[in-house]
């Protein structure tokens, strides 16, 4: 009884469930193999297996060979396993050993190309025909036998391809002193002998052969006779150091001895150190050796050995055999050609019996293994239960590649897999490339030796790390392991693989419809509405509104459902089946050893992370994320190379994507570095899992899912979870605003990412992927913005992200619409508009906006500035009409500039725009009328315009005295200016006040006074009757109106005496009484201008009114700045003549010089005038008298 400190780990370990997260598995073959005939022993063990075409051979230790007939399983039943059925019981001929002790049957050899099986048994070799094990060759036996082998891996040993020939198969049979080569057709021939005693195993590739005896490995070449001895199989064993290493030795059988490999190796004498030191330290190969032996080999006549010995075979005879194992050391020079002598008695040992003095040798089980065509590998050790190391040989007997190490010494060891970097061959190349060593092993457990297998890969260099190992328990020892170290595991590998089916992988890959509704009744989350948020109620609405279409829409055939099942389960078989040539056996039970689905053993990997196969809240919440990621990294730029390596992938990366964003949801306080974020949302993207599964768990946005009539298929193993998490932990009215930043932001990237692939032709049920995924994420884009500082977009934020969404438009367009209204984000909505062209919808938000000031985030800057532009660049005359209008009435100015761009799509008639606005927006008529007056030139509208400004001013200074104090105001202000001062208009402009019948004002008096052409005849008449009542107010107004009526002594008066404005009234008379205040950049025409006379009368009017004024000072300077500047206009005497007496010549000095050089000018131009037609004169009379004489004279009758 074990003690209880040791039992208790067990006992938990026994009841934690083990999940297959190794390279390989176990798989039932045969369970309960019926050992005893009578089934009364339980004392009985099986010693060896084989498996060919179907037939299952075991050998026991009770010396009968079970042959076993595989039953296919029923092909109806997808998850069905092959039965076996027990064909026949063999008792194998042997020589009755002189001890109880039997090992029993020790060898199944089959050939499948000669249909011949070779069966060791008790140290005796007999042979049968396949598949019935009838006896071929009479009574023909090989006694005492080792072991008989060795057959050439580079052959397909499990062909049954046609052998026309009849070409035999080479085979070793180890004897008790020698080797013998014989070969095996339609008869049984001995070929040649072996100098090598006591051999227990061996194995081949093409003439070379590694073979063992109880001590040491050696190298040989069968055809040229040839050994290289290695290395002890114990590194404790210095016995064979002598003859370890250095020397090319003569196995002929020969008296010629050992040939020396070098001449340093075959002098020298060593005297300690380890055997496998002087291994690595051999510097001549075989191969250097072989062409020279070849040549020599080539000039002798043949060889002892190589002729057929006449005793090879013996008849079963009464005298007794033991085993070989007890062979004494072997003879160094045989007689080949006489008969072997007899066996051995059992106290005679197979190895030297050590002297008294030195310590008892320890003898290992050797091993040998051939993973690559060029290599062996072959394992050292110094104890049963100490390490063990494996060591790569080549054919030339060279170390090729670091060791492997054991932890424990084995009990049976094979390889599988070509090896990464290897050629392949014939035999090889349907082999998994990745390379493993599985070994057969007992270690110590908390005191308890339990048996299991230790695999580890051959093919890779170590690096600095630890080599990663994995243990294999057979499937009884998890619920017995106090058994386990009687249970001793056999293991081997067979010369045919056999089939094996998983059906978890038919389950975790087979695409099953997954429907996320429908846990959560549809009726109940319908009659609810009103108890949750609006804006979930109106999702239910949609999701109800689409089930609704799809019942009464065009429905799929009857039974779809159950024929695409069918399809999908037929599809994921395909993946469900490997194929292993490697059996394993313990007590009653054989097992195939098979390579792990890479689908199962990293989901069996996600379960141990999660703690079982069960979901809960508390996994989820203590999930170590950090494992997955490294799980999900491991695969980070794997290539699949096969159609199942794809699809499994595949499912990994959509299992453990969704395993950590269900994480997330449920420990929402928990920080996870954003590069973790990352990794997952490229294998959820790699993974290729629909993003309907990732929001179906998410709260809010899982009702923004559109299943569509063949709804969303996925992989049964991610199904599981995802019915599993929205069954337990779904509750509808759930908000999405509840989500965290970290959350969010995921969702953002990955649907973003989803996006990208719209067109792709791999995306099925692409219509119904990408309406939902543009309806979460406009969601997840608003959740996020929600939080962003009022204003337009910057850069690379949240709300740019969001308006590009939009600007790109979305598959679910009625969706968004109730989203973005839900949200009352309306600028966003706009631009959803914009996307689809809707002029008419994106003016009809924008006018909401304006008009209900619901713009909270602060998107719709300058609206009504936006809502001008926009309108200049549709076509729709009706929209720009009916939002021109909208505009105009409420800002007139921009409303005008629709009307009034040339630049627009559409064009309005002014006519047409004057009625439009007149019905529409009255307030915009006169802004538009300015616009026709004064940029456009349209002189017709000049009366309309004008009667606007008088409406405007005269209803103001009505209305107003303060009004008219200030008009009063300004006569004084600008009367009471020194000279030089700005015209009146210039004053009243740049003092003027922001006011809109000031701008009126000094409209009307551009309009009033200036050049408008023929057609800015106006009513003067009319006009002076409607200001009559503000003569005093309107002063400038009635000057204008004055001189358009000739009354220019009245116009002169009122600017000279009731403004002072003296440029003006000099103006005024050079321009005679027309155009006074026309804008600075206006031209007048010169046939408009009054002519000199004209002007000197106006002139003359302007002296007089001068002269008249009260200031003295004032007076004196005006009329002498009149008269000097254009004193041209004036007559000297007139001026003169009015001129006050009392003035001094001094104050018209500048005129009266300026006239009397004009007089003085006058006379000498006259002078000049008259000199030039005298001289003109002259001409023409010396001219005619020249044409007289020339003419000469004529005679008139």
């Amino acid at each position: 009884m074990q003690p209880e400190s040791a039992e208790a780990p067990l006992k938990e370990l026994q009841r934690t469930p083990t999940l297959e997260t190794g390279p390989y598995v176990l798989r039932g073959l045969l369970e309960d193999v019926p050992l005893s005939a009578d089934g009364d022993r339980d004392d009985i063990g099986i010693t060896c297996v084989e498996f060919l075409d179907q037939n299952l051979y075991v050998g026991t230790s009770a010396s009968e060979l079970l042959h076993f007939v595989q039953i296919p399983p029923d092909p109806q039943d997808a998850a069905g396993q092959p039965s076996y059925i027990l064909a026949s019981r063999l008792l194998p001929a042997y020589h009755e050993p002189a001890t109880a002790s039997r090992p029993g049957v020790q060898q199944i050899l089959l050939l499948a190309r000669v249909n011949k099986a070779c069966i060791l048994c008790n140290w005796t070799v007999t042979f049968y025909s396949l598949p019935e094990l009838s006896p071929v060759f009479g009574t023909t036996q090989i006694r005492p036998c080792n072991w008989i082998g060795g057959l050439d891996l580079n052959m397909d040993l499990a062909s049954r391809e046609r052998n026309e020939n009849n070409t035999p198969m080479t085979v070793l049979v180890s004897l008790n002193k020698k080797m013998r080569v014989i070969r095996i057709g339609e008869d049984a021939r001995p070929v040649r002998v072996i100098d090598f005693a006591g051999s227990t195993i061996s194995t081949r590739r093409e003439s070379f052969a590694c073979v063992a005896n109880t001590r040491s490995y050696a190298l040989l070449d069968i055809d040229r006779l040839l050994k290289i001895p290695l290395f002890p199989i114990s590194s404790l064993d210095d016995s064979q150091s002598g003859s370890i290493g250095g020397r090319v030795e003569d196995i002929s059988g020969s008296s010629a001895g050992s040939i020396s490999r070098s001449s340093s190796s075959a002098q020298a004498k060593h005297s300690g150190g380890l055997a496998d030191d002087r291994s690595h330290a051999r510097s001549t190969s075989l191969g250097t050796f072989m062409s020279s032996t070849r040549r020599n080999s080539q000039q002798r006549p043949d060889q002892s050995g190589r002729e057929t010995p006449e005793g090879l075979f013996r008849e079963a005879s009464p005298a007794p055999t033991v085993s070989s194992l007890r062979q004494p050391s072997r003879d160094p020079s045989p007689n080949s050609n006489k008969a072997l002598p007899p066996p051995p008695s059992d106290s005679q040992p197979i190895a030297p019996t050590p002297s008294l003095s030195t310590p008892a040798p320890v003898y290992l089980k050797p091993h040998i293994a051939s993973p690559t065509p060029q290599e062996f590998l072959l394992v050292t050790g110094t104890g049963l239960r100490d390490p063990g190391v494996g060591m790569f040989v080549n054919l030339e007997g060279d170390v090729t590649r670091p060791t492997v190490e054991f932890d424990v010494y084995p009990e049976e060891l094979v390889v599988d897999g070509r090896g990464v970097g290897v050629d392949p061959i014939p035999t090889t190349i349907d082999d998994d490339e990745e390379g493993f060593v599985i070994a057969s092993m007992a270690r110590d457990f908390n005191g308890l030796l339990q048996q299991g297998l230790e695999i580890q890969r051959w093919d890779l260099n170590p690096g600095e790390g630890e080599i990663e190992k994995h243990w294999l328990n057979p499937p009884h020892l998890n619920g017995n392991i106090t058994k386990a170290e009687s249970s001793r595991i056999g293991l081997r590998s067979i010369i045919e693989k056999g089939e094996i089916s998983f059906p978890e992988i038919v389950k975790k890959l087979c695409l099953r419809r997954f429907q996320p509704f429908k846990a959560q009744s549809l009726e109940t989350s319908t009659l609810s509405l009103h108890s949750i948020d609006s804006r979930t109620a109106s999702s239910l609405e949609r999701v109800s509104g689409e089930r609704e279409l799809f019942e009464s829409g065009e429905s799929l055939p009857k039974g779809w459902e159950d024929q695409r099942n069918h399809e999908e389960l037929q599809f994921a078989q395909r993946f469900s089946r490997t194929r292993t040539r490697i059996v394993a056996w313990s007590g009653t039970n054989i097992w195939w050893v098979a390579r792990n689905p890479l689908a199962l053993r990293l989901d069996a990997t996600l379960d141990e992370m999660i703690g079982d196969q069960t979901l809960s809240i508390s996994k989820l919440q203590i999930l170590e994320k950090k494992r997955i990621v490294e799980l999900i990294n491991s695969l980070r730029g794997r290539e699949a190379r096969t159609e199942t390596e794809f699809l499994s992938l595949g499912y990994i990366r959509q299992r453990a994507g969704l395993i950590f964003f269900l994480s997330l949801l449920v420990s929402p306080a928990e920080q996870t570095l954003e590069s973790d974020y990352r990794t997952f949302e490229e294998a959820l993207l790699e993974g290729g899992l629909d993003p309907r599964v990732v929001l179906s768990v998410v709260p809010g946005l899982r009702n923004e899912i559109v299943e569509g009539q063949s709804g969303i298929w996925i992989y049964g193993g991610v199904k599981d979870i995802a019915d599993t998490f929205i069954t337990n932990f779904i509750t509808e009215g759930s908000k999405s605003e509840t989500q965290t930043q970290g959350v969010l932001h995921f969702l953002r990237r990955l649907l973003s990412a989803w996006r990208k692939r719209k067109g792709f032709g791999s995306i099925a049920n692409e219509k119904e992927v990408f309406r939902s995924v543009d309806a979460a994420l406009l969601l997840v884009l608003i959740l996020l913005d929600s939080s962003s500082q009022p204003g337009p977009a910057k850069g690379n934020s949240i709300r740019a992200e969001l308006y590009d969404l939009v600007d790109h438009g979305v598959d679910c367009f009625e969706r968004a619409i109730s989203i973005l209204e839900s949200y009352n984000r309306l600028y966003v909505l706009s631009r959803l508009y914009q996307s689809r062209k809707l002029a008419r919808e994106v003016l009809a938000t924008w006018r909401r906006i304006v008009e209900s000031d619901e713009d909270q985030k602060g998107e719709f800057r300058d609206g009504e500035q936006k809502v001008r532009d926009y309108l200049t660049k549709i076509r729709n005359q009706g929209v720009v009409q009916e939002y021109g209008v909208w505009l105009a009435a409420r800002n007139s100015k921009l409303g005008v500039q629709v009307f009034a761009d040339n630049k627009g799509q559409v064009t309005f008639e002014p006519s047409q725009v004057v009625q439009i606005l007149r019905e529409g927006a009255p307030g915009a008529v006169k802004d538009y009328l300015e616009y026709l007056v004064f940029s456009k030139n349209h002189s017709e509208y000049i009366n309309e315009l004008i009667a606007y400004y008088l409406d405007i001013v005269i209803t103001e200074l009505e209305r107003s005295d303060a009004s008219r104090q200030t008009l009063a105001q300004t006569y004084e202000s600008y009367r009471a200016l020194r000279s030089p001062k700005p015209t009146y208009r210039q004053f009243i402009t740049d003092n003027g006040i922001s006011a809109e019948w000031w701008h009126s004002r000094l409209r009307l008096l551009q309009l009033l006074g200036g050049s408008q052409g023929t057609g800015s005849e106006y009513d003067v008449a009319a006009i002076l009757r409607r200001i009559a009542p503000y003569t005093q107010e309107l002063v400038p107004e009635v000057i204008i109106l004055d001189g358009r009526q000739s009354h220019h002594d009245e116009a002169l008066k009122l600017l000279t005496h009731g403004l002072g404005d003296y440029d003006t009234a000099i103006n005024y008379c050079l321009l005679g009484g027309s155009s006074i205040y026309h804008s600075v950049s206006g031209t007048l025409a010169r046939g408009s201008l009054p002519t000199k006379e004209e002007q000197a009368i106006l002139f003359s009017s302007l002296l007089s009114e001068f002269l008249r004024i009260e200031d003295i000072s004032n007076r004196v300077e005006q009329t002498s700045n009149l008269l000097e500047r254009f004193g041209g206009w004036f007559e000297i005497g007139y001026v003169l003549s009015i001129i006050p007496d009392t003035w001094s010549i001094e104050l018209v000095s500048g005129f009266l010089a300026s006239a009397l050089r004009r007089i003085i000018r006058e006379r000498h131009e006259t002078t000049v005038a008259k000199a030039l037609s005298s001289a003109e004169n002259l001409k023409v009379t010396a001219g005619l008298i020249g044409t007289v004489e020339n003419a000469g004279p004529s005679i008139e009758n």
